[in-house]
């Protein structure tokens, strides 16, 4: 089982897997997962991005089968991208693409503002960059259901919005469980965090080619206001995917994945 001691508090667990032939030198490609999820979140994509890319796909600090965070953890945007870049550093990947879905865009976004010289490409989807906006409201009656009934009921309760009204009952549960894996406290701290998540003065300064994708009735944001903060981000693109999941990466991923490719090859020169 791959793992990382990152700081004296973090051992973190990653997958690292590679499907490209033997003579070929692949460049390197993070996958961020979102909020209660892990690694496991983007399987669907392996069997396309491997093939082109040395893939990494971390559990987030607290999260998957990296160690759970106490519930009075001080999460912070900038902690989390100080893990990622360590974890980039302990496998040796100078320069990399990133791939992140949900609330790991506004990481992965910080990230490749404060870091230029390592992110080659990003790909958003599903993202938000404030949370206070995206998810605020929200946030009270969602401590109040995971302190009452934990994190698998939880995920069970939003999930309807969160892969939408054409995903199948048994994708439902599948999701839920994965989600309900989740140490109590690792969940409530994070969200309780997530209102103060905002890194919109942060899109300007991004210099990669940058691919936001959204669906045309997310809960997370309007077309309208996602394409708002993305004509803020220098050199990127809007993709807009028929559809009423917020978490377009998963409900769609061979069009996601094929679309992040086909942007790579457009935007870097990859071949």
């Amino acid at each position: 089982m791959p793992l990382a001691r990152i700081t004296p508090d973090l051992e973190m667990h990653y997958r690292d897997e590679c499907f490209v032939d033997s003579w070929r030198t692949p460049e390197k490609m993070l996958l961020l997962h979102g909020n209660a999820e892990s690694g496991e979140a983007w399987n669907a994509w392996l069997p396309i991005m491997a093939r082109r890319f040395r893939v990494v796909r971390p559990d987030m600090r607290g999260f998957g089968q990296s160690t759970a965070m106490p519930l009075e953890y001080r999460w912070s945007v900038e902690r989390i991208v100080d893990d990622f870049l360590a974890l980039a550093n302990h496998l040796g990947f100078d320069r990399f693409h990133i791939g992140a879905a949900k609330v790991a865009c506004p990481i992965a976004l910080r990230l490749a503002a404060r870091h230029p010289d390592r992110v080659r490409s990003l790909a958003v989807l599903g993202g938000i960059v404030s949370g206070e906006v995206s998810v605020g409201p929200r946030a009270a009656s969602w401590l109040e259901h995971i302190e009452s009934k934990g994190v698998e009921s939880w995920a069970r309760w939003t999930m309807p919005g969160r892969l939408g009204s054409c995903c199948d009952a048994g994708m439902m549960e599948g999701w839920a469980k994965l989600m309900g894996r989740t140490p109590l406290s690792t969940q409530l701290g994070f969200i309780r965090s997530v209102p103060a998540i905002d890194v919109r003065a942060d899109l300007p300064t991004i210099r990669c080619p940058t691919l936001v994708v959204t669906t045309d009735g997310s809960g997370l944001g309007s077309v309208e206001a996602v394409r708002g903060w993305q004509q803020m981000i220098p050199n990127s693109e809007f993709m807009v995917v028929p559809g009423d999941s917020y978490h377009v990466a998963a409900t769609h991923p061979e069009l996601c994945a094929r679309a992040v490719l086909d942007f790579i090859d457009r935007r870097t020169g990859s071949p």
